[in-house]
């Protein structure tokens, strides 16, 4: 299982699949990071570096190992939060 303290959402205001992702999590009790790419170009930077798009939403996972793993797709953040963090 993973901390929701590893986590960290790649996101924009006005994005309907950020928004879901935010809903789906505060419904199972997780409160996330957030990074939005439009009110920082910093996370824009971090988020392209990283993936070479900046397509939101993303989930950075911080891994036990120290490295991050990025998940894209708003579906498949939503299963990762609902399957693997604690």
């Amino acid at each position: 299982m993973v901390s929701a303290a590893d986590l960290t959402l790649y996101h924009y205001d006005s994005c309907p699949f950020c928004r879901h992702v935010f809903f789906a999590a505060r419904n199972l009790g997780l409160e996330l990071a957030d990074k939005d790419i439009f009110r920082d170009p910093a996370f824009m930077d971090e988020l392209m570096e990283a993936r070479g798009a900046r397509t939101v939403p993303v989930l950075r996972i911080r891994q036990a190992d120290g490295t991050d793993r990025w998940l894209p797709e708003s579906a498949d953040i939503i299963k990762y939060l609902s399957d693997e963090v604690s």
